[in-house]
C-alpha cells in the first residue's frame, strides 16, 4: 500500500482500513503460532501498513485542528 493510496482516503474509510489491517495482523499472528504462516513478510508488510494509516490519520487530525 502507497501513502498516496492511503491520503486519497476519507477519515472512515482511513478508519475501516486500519480494522481490516488489525484483523489481518491477528489472523497472522494465529498462523504463526499454529505453525501455518507461508508468508512471513506478510506480517511486516501488514505491521508497516498499520503504522502508515495511524501516521496519515494523525496528520488529517492534525490538519482539522489547526
Amino acid at each position: 500500500m502507497k501513502s498516496t493510496d492511503v491520503r486519497a482516503k476519507t477519515p472512515d474509510q482511513l478508519h475501516e482500513e486500519l480494522e481490516s489491517l488489525k484483523k489481518e495482523q491477528f489472523n497472522l499472528r494465529f498462523q504463526k503460532a499454529t505453525g501455518q504462516l507461508e508468508n512471513t513478510a506478510r506480517v511486516r508488510q501488514v505491521r508497516r501498513d498499520i503504522a502508515r494509516v495511524e501516521t496519515i490519520q494523525r496528520e488529517k487530525r492534525a490538519a482539522d485542528s489547526a
